[in-house]
This record gives structure tokens, C-alpha cells and sequence, in this order.
């Protein structure tokens, strides 16, 4: 099939021709990401259903932030999302010598959106207080939309929106790294096996991206094509690889160990802790059953034991 995304929805936007732009093989390539990330998507959807629906909430939450993934990925590739910037610096490279880059706007509405699902699926691993949890997204969305403003600024001011980025971004991986990590230690070893082999994967992936930001939307030194790559290659390790590590190191964790115990309309009440509600006519017999199943009342002239202790006479 050929693919004609590019000849179909053009490079002019908004007044202006993005003259540095993907070519086919650059668009492919986001339709090849797109497919990995749909795929990934239905998978980790279809191993939520092996799962008691209350034991879903990780696989949900990843599999949200592959789907998003794969609609930006296949906007990116129809050539779509993008607006023409005026880029800072010239130069004679022909792969990037024009004057107007294509700077993909929907990455960054895919970032806002997983980005934060991505935390919470390490957060919550750690046991983090939700406070913290709160507070470290709100960080990521300052970072995205830092990173946002700064590609579509036309003069050097743009430095400044990755410095705030770069800022929020350090204190991310300081909560991974520490924070988050410490909480782990009192959960078991294999939550702490898989939080550091998710944790440390992405702690290091998301410092290699604004290196990608800053040789492509930044100073505007490799080609889209390449953008594609360098973006999709670290997008795809972060999102559907992770994913991956993420649910098969759950496999055997019971979500109530991290805090996260939900109750099911078809819950066992035996199972969650909970007791029947007893009707107001079994207590006629005289006899009323106290929270440790031990309590007779005073009918028959005795004094319970508190948790089946005797109580010592006067």
C-alpha cells in the first residue's frame, strides 16, 4: 500500500510551508510506531480480563497511555498536528536548511496525557502517598508544557521554557530515584524488583529526551526524519516496553499490599474483612455475636473475654 499522507494533507499551516518536514520514510516509520503501540494496547487490555476486575488498575492505566500513544503516533504519521515554527537557527545542512520547521504539537498533548499515567503506575508500585503523587504530576505537566511553549518560540527565549523543564524534570527523577525507591523497601522484595526495573528504565530514558528536544525542535540540527526515530525509539522503550516489565512484575502482586484494595459489587464480604449485615430479629434468642465472634451479653450471668483473655476477678 502507498502510503500518500505526505501528498494528501501537504506541509502549509496556519499562513506558513514547513520547508523542514518529514518525508515518507519519516511517516512510515510513525505508522510503524503507531501499530506497535495499538498492539501493545489490546494485549495489555486482554490481560487485564485474567485479572479480578478490582486487580485491573495497573493494566488500565497502561494500556491508556499506549492508546494515546498510538492516536498521536498515527497523526504524526498522516502528517497532521504540526504547525510551521520559524526556526532560531540556519543552516546549511539540505536536510534542515529551510526556514520553517514542522514542530508536532500532538506529541506534546500525548506527553500531557501519558506522561502522568506513566508516574502514577510507578508511584502507585511504590506505595506513595497521594499527596506526593498529586504534586510530582502537577511538576510533569509543567515540564510538558515548558517543553511545549519552547518549541513553538521563535527566538532564543525558547532556552528559557526548556530550563524550567529541565528544572521539573530533575525533580522527577530525584522522586523516582530516592523517594519513591525508599517507599519500596517495606513492600517485599519483588515490589521492589519490579519498581527498580521500571523505575531506573524510565529514569533514564527521560533524560535523553530533551537531548532529542534540544537537537531537533531546539537548535534544529537533525532532519524530521530522524526526529521520527529518535522520538519513536524512546517513546516505544518508555511506554510498550515498559508496560510490559510493568504487568509481568505485577503478576503476582496483590494491589491491597500497595494500598490500593477495591472492593467489587461481587466481593466475598469474608473476603474484604467485611461482615454481613445481621437482620434485627436474630438477636432474639438472647445472644448477640460482638466484633470478634465472642461476646454473649450478660443473659446468662457471665463476663466476656475481651479477644478470648479471661478477665481477672475482683
Amino acid at each position: 500500500m502507498v502510503n500518500n499522507a505526505i501528498n494528501t494533507n501537504g506541509n502549509f499551516v496556519n499562513g506558513a510551508n514547513a520547508d523542514i518536514a518529514i518525508t515518507t520514510h519519516g511517516s512510515d516509520f510513525y505508522f510503524a510506531i503507531c501499530a506497535l503501540m495499538t498492539i501493545s494496547a489490546f494485549t495489555f487490555v486482554g490481560l487485564a480480563f485474567r485479572k479480578h476486575r478490582r486487580d485491573r488498575v495497573f493494566h488500565y492505566i497502561t494500556a491508556g497511555v499506549v492508546f494515546v500513544a498510538a492516536i498521536a503516533y498515527f497523526t504524526m504519521g498522516s502528517n497532521l498536528g504540526f504547525t510551521p515554527i520559524e526556526v532560531e537557527y540556519r543552516r546549511s545542512d539540505p536536510k534542515v536548511s529551510g526556514v520553517f520547521r514542522e514542530i508536532f504539537w500532538v506529541r506534546y498533548v500525548d506527553w500531557f496525557i501519558t506522561t502522568p499515567l506513566l508516574l502514577m503506575d510507578l508511584l502507585l508500585t511504590a506505595g506513595m502517598p497521594w499527596p506526593t503523587i498529586l504534586w510530582v504530576i502537577l511538576i510533569d505537566e509543567i515540564m510538558i508544557v515548558t517543553g511545549l511553549i519552547g518549541a513553538l518560540v521563535r527566538s532564543s527565549y525558547k532556552w528559557g521554557y526548556f530550563t524550567f523543564g529541565c528544572i521539573a524534570l530533575c525533580y522527577i527523577l530525584y522522586q523516582l530515584v530516592w523517594e519513591a525507591r525508599r517507599h519500596t523497601i517495606v513492600l517485599g522484595q519483588d515490589v521492589k524488583r519490579v519498581f527498580f526495573m521500571c523505575g531506573t528504565l524510565t529514569a533514564v530514558l527521560w533524560t535523553l529526551y530533551p537531548i532529542a528536544w534540544g537537537v531537533s525542535e531546539g537548535g534544529n540540527i537533525i532532519a524530521p526524519d530522524s526526529e521520527a526515530v529518535f522520538y519513536g525509539i524512546l517513546d516505544f522503550l518508555a511506554k510498550p516496553v515498559f508496560g510490559g516489565l510493568l504487568l509481568w512484575g505485577h503478576r503476582n502482586i496483590d494491589p491491597a499490599r500497595l494500598g490500593l484494595k477495591i472492593a467489587d459489587y461481587d466481593d466475598d464480604p469474608s473476603v474484604n474483612g467485611r461482615e454481613k449485615a445481621v437482620p434485627a430479629n436474630t438477636h432474639s434468642g438472647g445472644v448477640v455475636e460482638g466484633h470478634n465472634g465472642v461476646e454473649n451479653g450478660h443473659h446468662n450471668g457471665t463476663t466476656p473475654a475481651h479477644n478470648g483473655v479471661a478477665p481477672i476477678a475482683a
